[in-house]
């Protein structure tokens, strides 16, 4: 079992930066990957990059210019930094996280509860 808490959420001016956090504890050495997503208001929940093990990183194309993930391993964290934040970049922010068996090799997904980011311009 794998529990992630997101918290780093709030209110944020258009232009500034914003640092959310997803904290993994639990069966922290079954993760094999973690993700972060986003869901704005009236809109499907879409990826936003992902953190692989190993260190290997990836966002989305048309979010890398301001869009950045980190994971610090000591303390289990998966970090997304989103630089001039702009009103469209509000929404809910969720993380998840695969883990893998190894002794059936069977995969199981987790997920986070969530931490809201609101814009005001």
């Amino acid at each position: 079992q794998v529990q992630l808490v997101e918290s780093g959420g709030g209110s944020v001016q258009a232009g500034d930066s914003l640092t959310l956090s997803c904290v993994a504890s639990g069966d922290i050495g079954s993760i094999g990957a973690m993700g972060w997503y986003r869901q704005a208001p009236e809109k499907q929940r879409e990826l936003v990059g992902t953190w692989i093990a190993g260190d290997t990183v990836n966002v989305q194309d048309s979010m890398r210019d301001r869009f950045a993930i980190s994971r610090d391993n000591r303390k289990n964290t998966m970090y997304l930094t989103v630089n001039d934040v702009e009103p469209t970049d509000a929404g809910v922010y969720t993380c998840n996280a695969v883990t893998a068996d190894q002794k059936t090799g069977a995969h199981r997904l987790y997920w986070g509860q969530g931490t809201q980011v609101t814009v005001s311009s």
